[in-house]
């Protein structure tokens, strides 16, 4: 009698979690160009036509005529605005979109990163919005942003994405592929249909070559099988279907305690790399395996570690015997290939147990099975012996024997006491009870000698010729052949269920563990908590010593051990600080600084090593065996999610308390800044007329302190302005000779004993500024440069063109600018003391200058000057914001 195929639970609960929610449908492209917005739209169109209520919450058509063209006749939502930095931004508006809960949302540029002061910091988050409230949504994405990918990509394009979506999103949805030859691409690109054409040039000398647009093709194509397949495979346990399903190849590698198993693991890699396949080496744990060595168990534990940095998933199943394992891991997985080892065994040997390939080949239809030799992999004495008591191959105890002796002698005299009311065949089954019990108690042989005790009996003391072993009733050899065959069938039943049982309850005990480590971690709120806790519960369920390590600015630190006093030696230190740096495992039993007595592994959430964590074994062997190899990982996965839970916790309160103590100090710079600006005012009104009737030095000193007073008054307005982000700007072309000449006379007073050196070309282009911060900017640059270039020496104000922008730069004659904390002048309130920049100072002129620089759209930039000694402050105007040809001639 067969099992019938059962729905995989989690593949239900996967299925249930997706109803009452939308549908998400990603197309993806290779690069931008190949069409995505342009089929979005299409299908959003045709499902329009077909009565879909269908709203475009957001598209970007980049200018493409034949793109908006597709966009007549769709219902468009309006952006929402957002003030940024003194500029307004569109996004996509969330709550107007919720509200008007269409069937179908068309979504662009799936991986966008919206802007600061959104509901969520990315676009892909306004979409799960979306799908749980019942929307179905249609969005586009390039390879090139998926998380998995992003690393690859990088990797030939030398061009690293930072707007990236994880890959669970591609999981959730339908892919469709968007493709088109490269050279097709190119062509178009070249046609300016994708980038302007200065901009399509670049892109053809670097990101769009040839080589790198069919290196994304093949990896956009890969990637959507991958999700495919998987889907498919998720359909397919849920409703219980047979078959491997093999749209795609999927490997599984048989690895056991046999020297050799390793090189079965190098194997299917090399397969699995041809075929482009994912792979899993399974080990399969059967009764035999509680009775292996310590050696053999640190094989099998360093073939899953082996398999692990080799790219391979790992796996651990429970089963009663290999075959049987192994099967029903295959069915499981869909597996369309399986690779298994054959070791050298000698003719009596499969005569007795059967060749393990045979059976996977005549059990496994469907799938292919490669057969590959391992050299010297007969299993040694230890192994064979192993194999030997877990098959029932005890003699069983003493203790047994003599129990079983005193059953049927019990049996017996019932018998004999009974035995002139009973007939042969009822006496016959009496003795059927000691046969059983033995059996089910005490294993097979010792079943087999009960059976073999009770046909005695039963014939010395019941069949005639009584008192002796003659058996004169032929009929009556079948008695005695079946206790010994009921003490066989019985022996091999209770093995059987006993396997089973404790199979069951350790996976019970499994999940029981687990389950009350991850209650335990959710009650806790504190790193030191947690740590302890790790510490004491994995040592517990695994017998070993653990230690938990947390990284500092100072290096590795130990935060918690199961040990009081635990310390590491150099090696050990070595070896964890590799796991910190690198996010993969080192130590006893792993590939890397093996001479160490611990093993470490990582405690990541994301690319993140949050932790690490060692563990040892007082007899100095391997950690963890391979039966124990899920439970650590699962134990590592729970800890590393409490980890991360406290981290943004910690992160959250930081960043209130930073947002908090802004609100005081904006306001505090507020109202002392506009409290200032009143007697300031008047004090420089007295100064100017007390000028009117009195030549005395001493208006001067008091003016020109008042105005030095003022500008610093101004500064705080400025930054409080910069940091609440309510900056306007009022854009207008602006000629560079102008504006410097205006900086240069309303500082001539802080510039006083300063010559001033103008390398402005007149013939440069106009930019697009604000005028009033762009002069702002100056006047910072100007006085920053007055107060540390050395007295007498001169200040040149240096413009320059560029290829694609224009340099305006501030330069003095000073002591210059630190080495490698060139960019810590910006911040607020920041001062390079201590390197030789000794003149007072507020520490707001140049963070103004960068913030206004932003808001408009620039960049400042400070180094040391490499002709003299002294420092260099230069703003960058990109092309955009260059006036040119028509339009310099309107701005005149």
């Amino acid at each position: 009698m067969t099992d019938l195929p059962r729905p995989a639970p989690d593949a239900l609960l996967r299925q249930a979690a997706q109803e009452g929610r939308g549908r998400l449908k990603i197309f993806l492209g290779a690069a931008p160009g190949v069409g995505k917005t342009f089929e979005m739209l299409s299908e959003g169109a045709a499902r329009l036509s077909a009565g879909t209520d269908v709203v475009v919450g957001v598209v970007e058509t980049h200018g493409r005529a034949e793109t908006e063209a597709l966009t007549r006749g769709l219902e468009i939502l309006p952006r929402r605005s957002i003030d940024y930095q003194g500029r307004t931004l569109a996004e996509m508006d969330l709550d107007a979109l919720l509200e008007r809960r269409p069937q179908l949302a068309l979504v662009d540029e799936l991986a966008h990163s919206n802007a600061p002061g959104s509901r969520h910091p990315k676009r892909y988050q306004d979409v799960e919005e979306l799908l749980a409230v019942g929307i179905d949504v249609y969005s586009t994405i390039n390879v090139q942003h998926i998380e998995s990918l992003n690393d690859v990509v990088a990797s030939f394009t030398r061009v690293r994405v930072r707007e990236t979506i994880p890959d669970s999103i591609l999981e959730q949805a339908e892919i469709e592929i968007v493709d088109i030859p490269p050279d097709e691409l190119i062509e178009r690109l070249r046609e300016g249909k994708v980038y302007l054409p200065a901009e399509a040039t670049r892109a053809l000398d670097h990101f769009f070559s040839k080589s790198n647009l069919s290196a994304l093709r093949e990896l956009a194509l890969r990637r959507a099988a991958q999700t495919v397949d998987a889907q498919m495979l998720d359909h397919v346990r849920a409703h219980a279907l047979g078959g491997n399903w093999a749209a795609g190849e999927r490997l599984v590698v048989a690895v056991s305690e046999l020297p050799g198993a390793d090189g079965l693991v190098r194997a299917a890699k090399r397969i699995a790399g041809a075929l482009h396949a994912p792979w899993t080496a399974v080990h399969v744990e059967t009764p035999r395996s509680r009775q292996l060595d310590a050696e053999a168990l640190q094989r099998i534990a360093a073939v899953l570690a082996l398999a692990t940095r080799l790219g391979g998933a790992v796996a651990t199943v429970p089963a009663t015997d290999v075959v049987t394992g192994l099967k029903g891991f295959v069915e499981d997985a869909r597996a369309t290939q399986l690779i298994v080892g054959k070791s050298a065994r000698s003719w009596l040997f499969e005569f007795r147990h059967g060749s393990v390939v045979d059976q996977l080949v005549r059990g496994t239809p469907g799938v292919a099975v490669h057969v590959l030799p391992m050299e010297n992999a007969f299993p040694g004495k230890a192994a064979i012996g192993a194999r030997h008591k877990a098959r029932g191959g005890s003699w069983g105890s003493a203790w047994g024997y003599a129990a079983t002796s005193g059953m049927v002698a019990v049996v017996t005299a019932f018998a004999s006491a009974l035995a002139h009311i009973l007939d042969l065949g009822n006496i016959a089954l009496l003795y059927l009870l000691p046969v059983m019990a033995a059996a089910s108690l005490y294993g097979l042989r010792t079943g087999l000698v009960a059976g073999l005790l009770s046909s005695l009996a039963y014939n010395f003391f019941f069949l005639p010729p009584v008192g002796t072993l003659t058996i004169s009733n032929p009929e009556n050899i079948v008695s005695i052949v079946v206790l010994l065959g009921v003490a066989f069938v019985t022996s091999q039943l209770t093995s059987r269920v006993q396997v089973q049982a404790e199979l069951a309850t350790r996976s019970a005990r499994t999940n029981a563990a687990l389950a009350g480590y991850l209650r335990q971690l959710t009650a806790l709120k504190t790193l030191d908590e947690v740590a302890a806790a790790a510490c004491a519960e994995i040592a517990r369920l695994l017998g070993v010593r653990t230690v938990l390590l947390q990284p500092t600015p100072q290096g590795l630190a130990i935060q918690a051990a199961s040990a009081p006093g635990t310390e590491l030696l150099v090696m050990e230190m070595a070896a964890a600080q590799w796991v910190a740096d690198t996010g993969q495992d080192a130590g006893q039993g792993t590939g890397t600084l093996t001479a160490a007595d611990w093993q470490f592994r990582p405690l990541t959430a994301g690319e993140r090593v949050l932790a690490v964590l060692g563990l040892a074994r007082d007899d100095g062997r391997e950690p963890v065996r391979s039966d124990q190899l899920a439970l650590l990982t699962s134990l590592i996965e729970q800890t590393a999610l409490t980890l991360e839970r406290l981290r943004l916790e910690a992160e959250m309160i930081d960043v209130q308390t930073v947002r908090e103590r802004d609100r005081l100090r904006s306001a505090l710079l507020s109202s002392v800044s506009h409290d200032l600006r009143t007697p300031l005012t008047s004090i420089l009104a007295a100064a100017a007329e007390l000028r009117r009737d009195h030549d005395d030095p001493l208006i001067d000193t008091v003016e020109g302190e008042a105005l030095r007073l003022n500008r610093f008054v101004a500064n705080l307005l400025d930054m409080t302005r910069v940091e609440a982000g309510a900056l306007k700007l009022n854009v207008e072309p602006l000629d560079l000779t102008d504006a410097v000449g205006a900086a240069v006379h309303d500082t001539r007073r802080s510039l006083e004993g300063h010559p001033i050196r103008l390398e402005v070309a007149p013939d440069l282009p106009f930019v697009r500024v604000d005028p009033q911060l762009f002069h702002h900017c100056l006047l910072n640059l100007l006085d920053n440069a007055g107060r540390y270039g050395l007295p007498g020496t001169p200040i040149t104000i240096r413009a320059a063109r560029q290829r694609h922008e224009l340099t305006l730069s501030v330069l003095d004659e000073g002591p210059g600018l630190p080495p490698g904390r060139e960019q810590e002048v910006f911040e607020t309130f920041r001062r390079l003391e201590g390197s030789d920049r000794s003149v007072s100072g507020t520490g707001l002129g140049l963070a103004i200058v960068k913030g206004f620089a932003e808001a408009m759209g620039m960049t400042v930039e400070a180094s040391s000057r490499q002709d003299l000694s002294g420092a260099c402050f230069s703003l960058r105007f990109p092309d955009t914001l260059l006036v040119r040809g028509s339009d310099r001639e309107a701005a005149w």
